[in-house]
């Protein structure tokens, strides 16, 4: 399989994607950061000093999709159309797991927006609390799903529904 963000002279290139149509693609992120049962506890109380943990870490992760490719030099600016970030607490493995739904209609994927989209969130949450637990892990960030494009639907095995 040849690397698309290589020039035949082995030099780092944007892909051109000019040629592309546009069509309607989307992609599913997720991770997740465990905690100590009383970091997460602070946050699901909303006792967290510096405010709304989850609530902040949602905006964090939309801004960071938006500025994906100020972080990432190889990505496409894309006029995103839609991020959602949800957050699942599981109270018995004391983590916060996050995904992030990413949405365009473009000429190349949305991938990158939302795999940046759960880093930046799971990233907010550690900020946020790592007064009182620097012991989290920010853990398993991975793409679930993608659809859209030339290379069609991926689906990562055993993800459920989404």
């Amino acid at each position: 399989m040849k690397l698309t963000h290589f020039d035949d002279a082995g030099k780092a290139c944007m892909v051109d994607v000019t040629g592309k149509v546009l069509t309607s693609r989307e992609a599913v992120a997720s991770g997740s950061i465990s905690m100590k049962s009383d970091t997460l506890q602070l946050i699901k109380q909303g006792k967290v000093e510096k405010g709304d943990v989850l609530g902040v870490a949602r905006v964090a992760g939309i801004m960071a999709a938006k500025k994906t490719p100020e972080l990432i030099p190889m990505c496409h600016p894309l006029n995103v159309t839609s991020v959602t970030i949800d957050f699942v607490i599981d109270n018995k493995k004391n983590k916060v797991d996050i995904m992030a739904t990413t949405k365009v209609t473009g000429q190349t994927g949305v991938e990158m927006e939302a795999l940046t989209a759960t880093s930046v969130a799971a990233l907010t949450i550690y900020d946020m609390c790592k007064a009182i637990d620097k012991e989290m892990i920010i853990s398993e960030i991975m793409l679930l799903r993608k659809s859209g494009g030339k290379s069609g639907t991926f689906k990562r095995a055993g993800t459920g529904k989404k």
